[in-house]
């Protein structure tokens, strides 16, 4: 249970050093110190799993540096109040593999994860994936957990900071009224899945609204849905929609998301979730040399388009690929099985890449159609 932890330079993995106990006087105030700065239900596929999570953003002030092994009776307290944290293998892979983290030091955002998920537990919830990451400031951490439940999953993680709040204040008795209401909660229904099913989604970080825009020029039906999905919504709420036939990844730029998911390897991972909800059935539509992006949609099982606004394709993407659209003499040019077709001039009043990807993606829906 529980496979995230805290990402700051002590979040590779390796087992902090243990400090000495501080005695109390010299603990900062819990309550004032670890806030929670936004808070999340994300109901569809996701940047952190193809489940739904909840999401909490944190800060943690002077508890960047207080881990749990510098404070007497911190483990000791938790495992009184919840048992069952014996069950959480977390990184070390084993049954209690985190109260050994606790007993070694490990930190508050950690904490909360585990607290949240072995509170839904308790409340009668068999969840377990949690991860916890270093935010773009040394104090700051995203914790997000699953949940079985929206609701259950948002005041779990509510609860979770304040039990953690207590026990770093040596003021923690018991969780049994929080498992009351968490079990209260769940009586009550859950938002609706998402079943909204929709033609194609885009996301890139650039030109979105005008590769739709080529789609309706192209003659895309207006009852098939194209739905423009910011990377900055996908990190915040996950897909709006459950499954679509197509899905266009223009590039891997995200420039509307925190600096720390830009990254090169975050920001693949983030326009790859498109993928999550396209069938076996249905296409990817990605650049011509992202293969890291292309092999996550066929390692999920679908089918790969590839574009390119020059004619610089591998001989091998031909080969692999579902279809190929690039740019030769200033024309489009379409190849699939072998056979190659015109799809018209580039004009100067749109971006290339809105053009080629509007005249890849209806090759495809004509040849399903």
């Amino acid at each position: 249970m529980g496979d995230g932890e805290s990402a700051s330079s002590r979040g590779t993995g390796a087992l902090p050093i243990p400090h000495p106990p501080l005695p109390g006087p010299q603990l900062p105030d819990p309550f004032s110190e670890i806030r929670m700065t936004s808070l999340h239900s994300l109901r569809g596929a996701n940047f952190w799993s193809e489940r739904p999570v909840t999401r909490m953003d944190l800060v943690i002030g002077a508890y960047e540096d207080v881990s749990s092994a510098q404070v007497p009776g911190f483990l000791e307290a938790l495992q009184r109040a919840m048992p069952g944290l014996v069950e959480h293998r977390c990184s070390i892979g084993e049954r209690g593999g985190f109260l050994t983290r606790l007993r070694r030091g490990t930190y508050a955002p950690h904490i909360i994860e585990h607290v949240a998920l072995e509170l839904q537990t308790m409340a009668g919830h068999d969840v377990g994936f949690g991860k916890t990451r270093g935010g773009d400031s040394p104090d700051e951490y995203t914790m997000v957990f699953e949940h079985r439940n929206g609701g259950v999953g948002l005041r779990a993680a509510a609860l979770a900071l304040d039990l953690v709040q207590k026990a770093f204040a040596r003021e923690l008795a018991s969780v049994d009224d929080a498992v009351t209401e968490l079990r209260a909660i769940a009586e009550s229904p859950d938002a609706p899945e998402l079943h909204r099913r929709v033609r194609c989604g885009i996301t890139g970080g650039d030109h979105r609204r005008e590769t739709r825009e080529e789609l309706t020029r192209r003659g895309l039906s207006g009852s098939d849905i194209v739905v423009d999905v910011a990377p900055s919504y996908i990190l915040q709420a996950g897909l709006p929609y459950s499954r679509s036939d197509i899905a266009i990844i223009l590039d891997a730029r995200p420039l509307d998301v925190p600096e720390r998911y830009q990254d090169t390897e975050r920001a693949r991972r983030l326009v790859s979730v498109l993928a999550d909800a396209v069938p076996r059935t249905g296409t990817v539509i990605a650049p011509a040399k992202e293969w890291e992006i292309q092999d996550y949609a066929r390692n999920g099982g679908c089918g790969v388009a590839i574009f390119a606004t020059d004619d610089d394709v591998t001989e091998n993407d031909r080969r692999v690929a579902r279809a190929v659209a690039s740019v030769q003499r200033g024309r489009i040019v379409i190849e699939r099985s072998g056979y190659s077709s015109d799809a018209g001039p580039i004009r100067e009043d749109a971006p290339p890449v809105a053009q080629v990807t509007a005249a890849l993606t209806m090759a495809i829906l004509e040849r399903a159609s």
